[in-house]
C-alpha cells in the first residue's frame, strides 16, 4: 500500500502479484491489485480482479465501487451504474458508490 500511495503503481501491482501468490484467497489483495491496475490504465485486467475478488467476498463494497469505476473509464456506462447499485444494496450509504453512480448517471442523461 505504501507503494501506491507513492504513486509507484507498477511497483505496488509487483507487490500485489507476489500477495496474490502467497495468499490467493484474499480478496484485498485483488481489489488493491486493481486499484494499481486501474491507475495503470488497464481496466480489462482491474475488472478481471474485481471479478476474482467478489468471487471470494460478494460483500465487498469497495471492489463494486472499483468495478463502476472502470467500467466508467472505458465508456461502459450501463455496467458501471450497475457496479455501482450492487455496491448501494449492500452499503446503501457508501459514499465513492454514490458519487460514482453520480457521476455515471451525469454521463448518460
Amino acid at each position: 500500500n505504501e507503494l501506491f500511495k507513492e504513486k509507484k503503481y507498477a511497483d505496488a501491482k509487483t507487490e500485489y502479484d507476489e500477495g496474490i501468490k502467497r495468499n490467493p484467497q484474499d480478496p484485498k489483495l485483488y481489489s488493491n491489485r486493481a486499484a494499481a491496475l486501474t491507475k495503470l490504465l488497464a481496466y480489462p485486467d482491474a475488472l478481471r480482479d474485481l471479478d476474482e475478488c467478489l468471487k471470494l467476498d460478494p460483500t465487498f463494497v469497495k471492489a463494486y465501487s472499483r468495478k463502476g469505476a472502470a467500467h466508467f473509464f472505458m465508456k461502459e456506462y450501463h455496467k458501471s451504474l450497475e457496479a455501482y447499485e450492487k455496491g448501494l444494496k449492500l452499503e446503501p450509504e457508501n459514499q465513492e458508490c454514490k458519487t460514482g453512480r453520480d457521476q455515471v448517471l451525469q454521463k448518460i442523461s
